[in-house]
């Protein structure tokens, strides 16, 4: 069978047409498949860049008085989002990855999760280099460290801050956290003057931020306050909170054990320390806590029989 195209009598077989179809159709399938390949192996490399992020942040926890700080640099454009979920007894922490990809961000719905890290950003943080530094919360005893994840396009100016803190950002030597504003410089203050971006409360334990409050006890929430959406902090001090309570009741354990040697007298404080921990839902219920806190580490601190 031929086909006559145009005045000049030329003619093209209907197996030529087949044969063009039939490669175009090819092709397509060839492209198609192509294209869910890239999107399957950026989906696998998302999901391990989140999971290598979680190794990463293994030897930050031990504590931000050793000065130290690490940074993470990826390949390409990258956003790193911060979930949480306090569900379950000590809640987890999600980390998803996305990557910007010819001019995309590559959509990853698979998460990292882990049962015993706490991260502090922002919903996202996006960049190419990222920041992460760690602090020790104890509430009365040690209940784990908390980490700090910045993206390095982010610079924090902290202004008129107490002695102790400007001398741990200094010690810190992080290159976004500083002490001198340039005009970039996102401006933490310590007290309420025209053109701060965030307020510190050291009166009223609060961070004020985007015309929202969180509330915190001791400076490794204050610095959670500083980095964190509110979301994502009020999530996290919560799972902090289970932790707490979980830690009460072994520590009540442990003092059902040594009793017959030695009385630490702290069985109901813990007891107590135990059911307001596990009651909190929103950090402004911290002071509540944390009147109990104090007086079981004075406890604690001044007998004769230690718990830790």
């Amino acid at each position: 069978m031929k086909i006559r195209t145009d005045k000049n009598g030329f003619e093209i077989s209907f197996a030529w047409i087949f044969a063009i179809i039939v490669g175009a159709f090819i092709l397509f399938l060839a492209i198609y498949a192509m294209t869910k390949l890239i999107s399957t192996e950026q989906t696998i490399s998302d999901v391990k860049i989140a999971e290598e992020i979680g190794t990463l942040l293994n030897p930050l926890e031990t504590g931000f008085e050793s000065g130290k700080t690490s940074s993470l640099i990826l390949p390409a454009q990258t956003r790193i989002y911060n979930k949480c979920n306090n569900a379950g007894g000590f809640g987890k922490q999600a980390i998803r990855i996305s990557q910007q990809s010819f001019g995309k961000w590559t959509d990853t719905n698979i998460d990292a999760e882990f049962e015993n890290k706490y991260i502090f950003s922002g919903e996202y943080e996006e960049g190419k280099k990222f920041y992460l530094f760690s602090k020790p919360f104890e509430f009365p005893f040690k209940v784990s460290d908390v980490i700090y994840l910045i993206s390095s396009e982010k610079e924090y100016c902290f202004i008129d801050a107490p002695e102790n803190i400007k001398n741990e950002i200094s010690n810190l030597n992080q290159k976004n956290l500083v002490l001198n504003c340039t005009e970039k410089s996102i401006k933490v203050c310590f007290e309420e003057k025209s053109g701060c971006d965030i307020l510190v409360n050291e009166n009223g334990k609060y961070v004020d931020k985007n015309g929202e409050k969180v509330y915190f006890e001791g400076d490794a929430l204050m610095y959670a306050g500083i980095f964190s959406d509110k979301e994502v902090y009020e999530c996290q001090v919560k799972r902090l909170m289970q932790r707490v309570e979980n830690l009460a009741i072994l520590y009540k354990d442990k003092e059902n054990l040594i009793s017959g040697i030695c009385d630490t007298g702290l069985n109901e404080d813990l007891s107590n320390l135990e059911r307001t921990a596990g009651e909190l839902q929103k950090s402004d219920e911290l002071y509540v806590i944390n009147n109990l806190v104090e007086n079981i580490k004075e406890k604690n601190d001044g007998g004769n029989c230690r718990l830790w």
